[in-house]
């Protein structure tokens, strides 16, 4: 039996014989045009709800819009960018703009793949999430299309930037660990490779203002860090080494860089046979659905991803809307949660 002929795509000219109409009036009606009277919108709608038309995305691209946006995220894996993508899409559900999901690779060269293909397939807008490409890169991709970019502390006339306070956050988890009366407190950083990122990347800012809040709390000396990644595994790694210390260089508390980071932490810690929180607490960052978990509890900073990315959507329609407007830097407040993973510092 032979598989049956594909159907033939609906076009624009049967929209406007289904509805009477010339297919400029339907071409005003898909583009929001002034000169279609509610009347005529009706007829055309409902054509296209009876025909199943679709717009040809690359059609629509020849005419200077294909109403769609690319979203280029780091790490799928990550819990916290979920968050930050819900945020997004929330924001864009009553326009006619969809989002194209870009994974960077957790590398630069991935995500400069990821971002110059989005560019090629003609998106309206980017919105960049963490992105690790020097500030020059970002300049030529924001002059090629409009463009957010989500997380980096750096500002340009080009693009608009919407991020988290992250020294405040590390500062408001030294506070937390420091009134439980820990002095010992580690932290497990993402390591920064590249210099000229130092100012600009939340991971970098993170590991300031703890070492900045621990020098606040006269903590100095017990300052502590351990560089692997922002994964799962890093905070594995992170926390292995933690624990081989012994006696009082071992610590009574952990500062894990992102939630996913004291996921692996968390791992490593009952590997060893230890408690959490009573041989030692951990808090981590970004406040994700898993922090939440009850079985987990996790104490975590809560940056809140969600408006992070309605922001950063809100922004992009602006900034396509009017490519030469001032660049806007959003920058929101984060606040602590505490859970049942952090309590006083053992005897």
């Amino acid at each position: 039996m032979e598989p049956p002929a594909p159907r033939r795509r609906v076009t624009i000219v049967d929209v406007a014989r289904h509805a009477q109409v010339s297919t400029t009036a339907v071409s005003k009606v898909l583009r929001n045009a002034y000169g279609a009277s509610p009347e005529m919108q009706a007829k055309v709608r409902r054509a296209i709800d009876e025909l199943g038309y679709r717009p040809h995305a690359g059609a629509r691209g020849l005419r200077g819009k294909t109403y769609t946006i690319g979203v280029m995220l780091p790490d799928i894996r990550n819990p916290f960018f979920p968050d930050v993508l819900d945020g997004i899409t929330h924001t864009l559900q009553d326009t006619e703009y969809q989002v194209l999901l870009g994974p960077g690779d957790c590398g630069e060269k991935g995500e400069a793949r990821v971002t110059e293909a989005l560019i090629d397939r003609g998106m309206d807008g980017l919105i960049l999430v963490a992105p690790l490409a020097s500030r020059k890169r970002l300049d030529e991709v924001a002059s090629a299309v409009p463009t957010v970019i989500v997380g980096r502390h750096g500002s340009s006339p080009a693009y608009d930037t919407v991020a988290d306070d992250d020294v405040e956050g590390a500062a408001l988890v030294v506070g937390h660990l420091a009134a439980l009366g820990h002095r010992r407190i580690a932290h497990i950083e993402h390591l920064e490779t590249d210099p000229t990122r130092l100012a600009e990347m939340p991971n970098a800012r993170r590991a300031d203002g703890y070492r900045q809040a621990m020098r606040a709390h006269g903590l100095e000396e017990c300052i502590d860090v351990v560089s692997t990644s922002y994964t799962q595994e890093g905070g594995y790694r992170g926390a292995k080494e933690l624990l081989e210390r012994q006696g009082t260089h071992r610590p009574t508390a952990v500062f894990a860089g992102a939630d996913v980071v004291a996921m692996g932490a968390l791992e490593a810690i009952t590997e060893a046979g230890l408690s959490v929180p009573d041989d030692i607490s951990v808090a981590g960052y970004d406040n994700t659905t898993f922090a939440a978990f009850g079985p987990v509890s996790l104490t975590s900073v809560d940056q809140a991803g969600h408006e992070i990315g309605r922001n950063a959507a809100r922004l992009l329609l602006e900034r396509i809307a009017d490519r030469h407007r001032p660049s806007v830097q959003v920058r929101l407040s984060p606040t602590l949660v505490p859970r049942r993973t952090t309590a006083r510092a053992p005897e």
